[in-house]
């Protein structure tokens, strides 16, 4: 390989530098970065780029860090580069904010080269990851269970504000909009670098602790990668092969993400986004997935990894679910169905994104008690919804009544209930027998609380009475004196229902 042309024609194929601009380059001392500015000073003057060495000291490894930062400051100077180095204490670091030593690092790393970049006008910042670091990081997404943006590995390209960093410096830092990260080795692998190192009488520093297999990559590239040659000695290029292919194919969802997204969208804030529901339900699988990852993302930036489950449980529960159902997602995160939407959103979240009042996809109950109409429809009051009821005979149930999967209606003993019922809010010392309980008596309050109904709603939630005690929770238990029995002849049916709607001006 001839390393300079390579690294010339991925320069101009992936239009990785910026004509006029300065480059900050990250320098530990060990080959990759070597090789790297050494091949960017040789290329300056045909690319009119000028050129800003960076090295972080990161307190981790004593003498040998003290000599790295020696050695690259005798670099620079030998060939005329101007060089920042800065300590950081990445241990504490690490600790403070209860983060792995290795990412830790990484955060330590990146945030010192924004800071450089932006103090000398830099436009992109040039790393020295190869093509093996490529088959690694892959190898490690898929272990821990990536999508398509994980498997697809690094890209010769990225925008920093894309690295979803949580950067030390705050918000200002990690969206960084204006600086790309560059990595002009990514398809040199790591052998053609050290054969350079040695053709033009570069001394790398040794990373000792590259040999340390209690670090996750270090493993990979140790044991595993070795492991999978013996199966196959292309495994490497199999693997970037791969990484390239996924790469298109992320793109391509990507893109119809983008074209699908303001199609979906009614209304979004920082806390919050509202989905249109049935035209999400209408997406491809695949679309419906990356909409849930993307509104992740736009609501909590800084998270890299999501966990597979969360996405696939809240995939079941909006596809099939009906209005009040809820799924976890990370990091205090909720989706909940509405009538025609739902939204993603901070668990406690009670606003109706930025438009006031409560979150209009809840038949809340807004005045202290209604009386209802049976058989008959009552609607709430300063609310779209309303409360039907009718009076079915035992055998004419539908066939999933008992199972009742919508929260939102129950069916009832109408022997216990009576019908002479109301809907009220709450009550201090409210206490009934939850079904499936055996007839033991709970708090109101407690099942709201294990129920997860946050706490700005609860005194809205509507809880239908008889004179004698309480028959149901909307949207969550009924009693179990009102529960249908073998000897049931007549079910009061109950069911919250939408009847008008109200439409948001986004």
């Amino acid at each position: 390989m001839n390393l300079p042309l390579h690294v010339q024609s991925t320069i101009d194929r992936y239009h990785l530098l910026t004509p006029g601009r300065a480059v900050v380059v990250g320098v530990s001392g060990g080959p990759d970065s070597l090789c790297l500015l050494h091949l960017l000073w040789r290329l300056r003057e045909r690319y009119n780029i000028s050129l800003q060495a960076a090295h972080l000291h990161h307190q981790i490894r004593g003498s040998d860090a003290d000599a790295d930062a020696e050695f690259v400051r005798g670099i620079a100077e030998s060939w005329q580069i101007p060089l920042t180095i800065e300590r950081r204490d990445v241990p504490a670091l690490a600790a403070k904010r209860k983060l792995a030593l290795e990412e830790a690092a990484r955060v330590a790393r990146y945030s010192f080269l924004v800071q450089v970049a932006r103090a000398v006008g830099a436009a992109d910042i040039a790393v020295g990851h190869n093509a093996d670091d490529q088959v690694e990081t892959v190898l490690m997404h898929w272990l821990r269970g990536a999508g398509l943006a994980g498997l697809r590995g690094m890209t010769p390209v990225t925008w920093l504000r894309d690295l979803r960093l949580d950067l030390e410096g705050g918000a200002e830092l990690a969206s960084a909009s204006p600086l790309r990260l560059i990595r002009p080795l990514l398809e040199v692998p790591r052998a053609e670098i050290e054969r350079y190192c040695q053709e033009q009488g570069l001394r790398p520093r040794f990373d000792r602790s590259n040999l340390d297999t209690t670090f996750f990559r270090n493993r990979l590239r140790h044991e595993l990668i070795p492991l999978l040659e013996s199966y196959n000695p292309n495994i490497r290029e199999v693997i970037r092969r791969s990484a390239s292919l996924i790469a298109d194919e992320y793109d391509y969802l990507r893109q119809a993400l983008e074209d699908v997204w303001p199609t979906l969208v009614i209304a979004e804030s920082q806390r919050a986004i509202l989905f249109k529901l049935a035209e999400w339900r209408a997406l491809p699988v695949s679309l419906q997935r990356s909409t849930l990852r993307e509104a992740i993302h736009h609501l909590r930036p800084p998270l890299r990894n999501i966990n597979w489950i969360h996405v696939e449980n809240a995939l079941d529960v909006l596809r099939s679910g009906f209005t009040g159902m809820a799924a976890t997602l990370p990091q205090g995160l909720i989706a909940r169905i509405g009538y025609d939407r739902f939204i993603v959103a901070d668990e406690d979240y009670t606003e109706l994104l930025g438009f006031g009042g409560p979150f209009v996809d809840w038949p809340m109950l807004l005045v202290p008690q209604i009386e209802l109409v049976v058989p008959g429809a009552t609607p709430l009051p300063n609310s779209p919804w309303q409360v039907e009821t009718e009076v079915i005979p035992r055998d004419a149930l539908p066939p999933d009544a008992l199972r009742n999967p919508n929260p939102w209606q129950a069916y009832l003993d109408l022997s216990a209930t009576g019908v002479a019922l109301v809907l009220r809010q709450r009550w201090p010392g409210d206490r009934f027998q939850p079904l499936g309980m055996g007839g033991a008596e709970k708090s109101l309050s407690e099942v709201m609380i294990n129920d997860k109904i946050p706490s700005q709603w609860r005194d809205k939630i509507p809880v239908l009475v008889s004179p004698a005690h309480i028959l149901w929770i909307g949207g969550g238990r009924v009693d179990e004196r009102a529960r249908i029995r073998p000897e049931t002849r007549q079910v009061l049916h109950i069911l919250f229902r939408k009847h008008q709607v109200i439409e948001e001006n986004s």
